[in-house]
C-alpha cells in the first residue's frame, strides 16, 4: 500500500484509540478519592511541567518532566491518573512548544502525540500490572527492591511505547526502515524516561517518609541539578548558535562570494552576448553596406556600378574566349513621368518596383538585371550568340512588360523603348557597350518600334544629332537661325490673306539644316520651347512692320506652328501673350497651326489651352488634317478658326479631278464646323481649280509662291501681285500656265 495512504490512516487511526483510552481512564477514575495532590499534579503538568522542558540541542529531542509526573502519578494514584497526567502534560507541551517557535508541528501531529502518549502509558501500566501479578511487586510503597522494579519496568516499557509509535510514523512519512529511523531519531530520548523515573522515585518516597528535612534537600538538590544542567544546555545552545553564526556568515560570505562571482561571470557573459551582438551587426551592417553599395534600394536589382562590373568582367572574358557570348539591353520606359505627375511618386514607386519584377522574370536565372537610373534598366543577356535571339528574348521582355496591371485601383500600362547592343570587339569599357545600347534605345523611341539594333550608323547619326544639338542651343546667339515666308492666298480672287512663317537654320558648317532635320532634335532636347518664341517674336515683329506698307495689308496674318511639347508646357500662354506685347501685333492677326495629332494626343488638356488661347484673341489652326486619328466628338469641342488639308490629299488629285473625294468630304466637314479651309501643297491649276470648285476658301503651294527670305517677302508685298495664275483658255493652254511646277 502507498505511504501516503498508510499515513493517512494511521493518524487518525493513533488519534481515536488514544481518545478511547483517555475516556475509559476518565470513567474508571475514582474521582471521590483524588484530593488537592492530585489536582496539584495536574496542573504542574500542564502548566509548569511545558516551561521546564529542555530541548537537546541541534535535535528535536525535547528532555521534560513528564515522565516524572506521569510515574509519580501512577504511584500515588493508579493507571487511570497515570493516563489522564500523560494526556495532559502531552497537550500542554505541544501546545506550548508550538506557541514558542522552538518545535514545528504538522498538520493534525498534536493530537496524534498527545493520543500516542496515552496509549504508551496505559501500556506502561499494564505491563507492570502484568510483571507484578508474575514476581509479586505489589508492595512498591514499602518495598524499595520493588520500588525499582516498578519503575524500571514503567520506564522501559514507556520508552518503548512512545519511540515506537514516533518511528512507525516517521518511517511511513520518510519511506525509511523502521530501525534505523529508531536508532536515529528515538533512542536518544530514553534519558527523558529514565530521568523520569528516577524523579519519581525521589519524590515518591519523599512523600512516603514525610520528613520535611529531608524533602527540602531533595527540592533544593533537584533545583541545583536542574538549573545548572539548564546552564549547560543554555551554554551549549549559545556555543552551537555562535558556531552556526560564524557558519552562517561564512555561508554567507561564501554565497556571496559564489553570487558576486556568478553576476561577473553573467557580466561577462552578458559582454560576451553584446560583443558578438556587435559583431553579428557589424557584419550584418557591412553586408548591408556592400549590398546597398552594389544594389538600388527601390527595386532591388543590380545598381549602375554593379552592373558595370559584371559588364567589365564579361568583355574581358570576351576578348580571351570569342564564345563567351553576351548582349545588352538597354530598357526605358516611355512617359513614365505622366504616372508620377498623375498618380503621385508613390504609385511610381511600387509601378517600378513591379516593372523590375517582370523584367527578372522574363530572363533566363543567369542573365543580370539593372536599374541604371530613373526610369531606366539594363539587362545582360549571356550565352546568346546572334542579335536575333537577343531580339526574341528583347520581345519577350516588351510582351511581359506592357502587359497592364492593377494598382491602388488604377490600371496602369507601361510601354518601353529596347535597345539591343551585341558584344563586340571593338568595346574595351562599359561605358561603350551601354553608349550604344542607349543608342539603339533612343532609335526604338523615335521610331516607335518598341525595339532596336545598335549598328555603327545608328551611331553616325546619334553623334551627328549630339553635334546638332549643341550647335541649336547656340543657334538664336549665332544669328543662324532664319524666318521664310510662304503666302497663303484667297483662292477665289488671288487676294494676299498672310503668311506661314516657317524656320530655317543656315549652319555656320553644314550649311542649311532641313527642318525635318533639327525640329525633332529641338523637340527631344527641350530646346523646342525656346525656338518656337524666337520665331514667333521674329514673325509678329515683321508682319507689324509690313502691316504698314500699305492699307490693303491691314489684315494680313501670319501663322506659326506650335509643337506638341510646347503645347504641352503651361508657359505657351505666357509666351504668346509676351510676343503680342512686345512686338504691337494684333492678336487677330496671329495665328496658330497645331498638327491633328499633337491635338488628339491629349485631347481635354488640348481644350483647355486652346480656350485660353482663343480668350487672348488669337486666331487657331488643325495643321495637316487628315493624316492622325482625329475623334469627331472631340472635334468639334475644339476651338479651331481653320483646318489645313494635308498635302498628301491635294497631291493624289488627277488632272481631270480624279480622287479628289477625300477633299470634298474634308472641305464639307470643315464647312459643317463652321471652319475655314487651308488647303497647302498646291502645285497644279488642276488641282487649284478642283479646290476652287470644292469651295476651300485659301491655299498655298508652289503654284502661287515659294517660301521666301525677309527681303524677297518685303519685295513682294510692295509689288501687289495677284498670286493666282492666269486663267487658262483652249488656245493658249500650253503658252499662259505651266500645269506642273517643280518642286523644291
Amino acid at each position: 500500500m502507498d505511504r501516503t495512504k498508510l499515513l493517512e490512516i494511521y493518524r487518525p487511526g493513533i488519534t481515536v484509540l488514544g481518545a478511547a483510552v483517555v475516556g475509559y481512564c476518565v470513567g474508571e477514575l475514582p474521582w471521590h478519592s483524588m484530593g488537592v495532590g492530585f489536582a496539584a499534579l495536574v496542573l504542574f503538568a500542564v502548566l509548569i511541567a511545558p516551561r521546564m522542558s529542555l530541548v537537546i540541542p541541534r535535535s528535536n529531542v525535547a528532555i521534560g518532566f513528564s515522565d516524572a509526573l506521569i510515574f509519580l502519578g501512577f504511584l500515588l494514584y493508579g493507571p487511570e491518573a497515570a493516563v489522564m497526567i500523560a494526556a495532559a502534560e502531552t497537550l500542554a507541551n505541544c501546545l506550548y512548544n508550538k506557541w514558542q517557535g522552538t518545535i514545528v508541528f504538522g498538520k493534525y501531529m498534536i493530537a496524534v502525540n498527545t493520543a500516542a502518549a496515552s496509549i504508551a502509558t496505559i501500556i506502561s501500566c499494564t505491563v507492570w500490572a502484568e510483571l507484578a501479578n508474575f514476581f509479586g511487586m505489589a508492595n512498591f510503597a514499602t518495598e524499595t527492591r520493588d520500588l525499582t522494579s516498578t519503575l524500571g519496568i514503567l520506564a522501559l516499557t514507556q520508552f518503548f511505547g512512545t519511540t515506537f509509535f514516533a518511528s512507525v510514523f516517521r518511517a511511513m512519512k520518510e519511506g525509511v526502515g523502521l530501525w534505523s529511523t529508531w536508532l536515529r531519531d528515538c533512542f536518544s530520548s530514553s534519558m527523558s524516561q529514565i530521568v523520569g523515573a528516577g524523579i519519581a522515585g525521589i519524590f515518591f518516597k519523599i512523600l512516603n517518609f514525610g520528613d520535611f528535612v529531608t524533602a527540602m534537600v531533595a527540592l533544593v538538590t533537584f533545583a541545583i541539578a536542574y538549573f545548572t544542567y539548564r546552564q549547560s544546555i543554555s551554554e551549549i545552545n549559545d556555543a552551537f548558535a555562535k558556531v552556526e553564526e560564524a557558519e552562517h556568515q561564512k555561508a554567507e560570505t561564501e554565497r556571496v562570494r559564489r553570487v558576486e562571482a556568478e553576476r561577473h561571470a553573467n557580466q561577462l557573459r552578458i559582454s560576451l552576448e553584446k560583443e558578438e551582438l556587435a559583431n553579428q551587426a557589424l557584419r550584418k551592417s557591412e553586408s548591408d553596406f556592400q549590398y546597398s553599395a552594389l544594389h538600388d534600394s527601390l527595386t532591388g536589382l543590380a545598381n549602375r556600378k554593379y552592373f558595370g562590373d559584371i559588364l567589365r568582367e564579361l568583355i574581358r572574358r570576351y576578348r580571351e574566349d570569342p564564345k563567351a557570348y553576351f548582349q545588352v539591353l538597354f530598357l526605358d520606359i516611355r512617359r513614365f513621368k505622366d504616372i508620377n505627375d498623375t498618380l503621385g511618386h508613390t504609385i511610381g514607386d511600387k509601378a517600378l518596383t513591379i516593372v523590375a519584377k517582370r523584367f527578372t522574370r522574363a530572363v533566363n536565372e543567369g542573365d543580370v538585371v539593372a536599374r541604371i537610373g530613373g526610369d531606366e534598366f539594363a539587362i545582360i543577356l549571356q550565352n546568346l550568340a546572334t542579335v536575333g535571339k537577343a531580339q526574341k528574348v528583347a520581345r519577350k521582355v516588351y510582351d511581359a512588360v506592357t502587359q497592364p496591371f492593377s494598382l491602388s485601383g488604377n490600371t496602369i500600362s507601361i510601354d518601353v523603348n529596347i535597345g539591343i547592343a551585341p558584344c563586340d570587339a571593338e568595346y574595351d569599357t562599359p561605358e561603350e557597350i551601354l553608349r550604344d545600347a542607349d543608342i539603339a534605345m533612343h532609335y526604338a523611341k523615335e521610331t516607335n518600334g518598341g525595339l532596336a539594333v545598335f549598328t555603327r550608323d545608328l551611331r553616325s547619326r546619334f553623334l551627328e544629332r549630339v553635334r546638332f544639338e549643341m550647335d541649336l542651343r547656340q543657334a538664336i546667339d549665332r544669328n543662324e537661325l532664319l524666318v521664310n515666308y510662304q503666302p497663303i492666298v484667297s483662292l477665289q480672287d488671288g487676294r494676299l490673306v498672310g503668311f506661314e512663317a516657317l524656320m530655317r537654320w543656315h549652319h555656320s558648317e553644314f550649311g542649311l539644316i532641313p527642318p525635318n532635320k533639327f525640329i525633332p532634335i529641338a523637340e527631344y532636347s527641350g530646346l523646342i520651347r525656346s525656338v518656337t518664341v524666337w520665331i514667333l517674336h521674329e514673325a509678329c515683329r515683321r508682319l507689324s512692320i509690313w502691316r504698314k506698307i500699305s492699307p490693303d495689308y491691314n489684315d494680313l496674318i501670319v501663322s506659326v506652328n506650335i509643337s506638341g511639347k510646347h503645347l504641352g508646357n503651361d508657359d505657351l500662354i505666357e509666351d504668346v501673350e509676351s510676343v503680342l506685347e512686345s512686338t504691337g501685333l494684333p492678336a487677330a492677326s496671329l495665328k496658330l497651326e497645331i498638327t491633328e495629332s499633337v491635338a488628339m494626343e491629349n485631347a481635354e488638356h488640348t481644350i483647355a489651352v486652346l480656350k485660353k488661347l482663343k480668350n487672348i484673341g488669337v486666331q487657331l489652326s488643325i495643321d495637316d488634317f487628315g493624316t492622325g486619328y482625329s475623334s469627331l466628338s472631340y472635334l468639334q469641342r475644339l476651338p479651331f478658326d481653320t483646318l489645313k488639308i494635308d498635302r498628301t490629299f491635294v497631291y493624289s488629285v488627277g488632272e481631270e479631278g480624279e480622287n479628289s473625294e477625300i477633299l470634298q468630304t474634308i472641305i464639307s466637314l470643315a464647312k459643317n464646323l463652321k471652319m475655314r479651309v487651308i488647303a497647302e501643297g498646291i502645285e497644279t491649276v488642276s488641282q487649284l481649280n478642283v479646290l476652287r470648285h470644292l469651295g476651300c476658301d485659301y491655299g498655298q503651294g508652289f503654284l502661287m509662291a515659294k517660301p521666301k527670305n525677309r527681303e524677297a517677302t518685303e519685295e513682294l508685298l510692295y509689288q501687289h501681285s495677284n498670286f493666282l495664275p492666269a486663267r487658262e483658255t483652249p488656245e493658249n493652254h500650253s503658252a499662259t500656265v505651266d500645269d506642273r511646277l517643280p518642286v523644291f
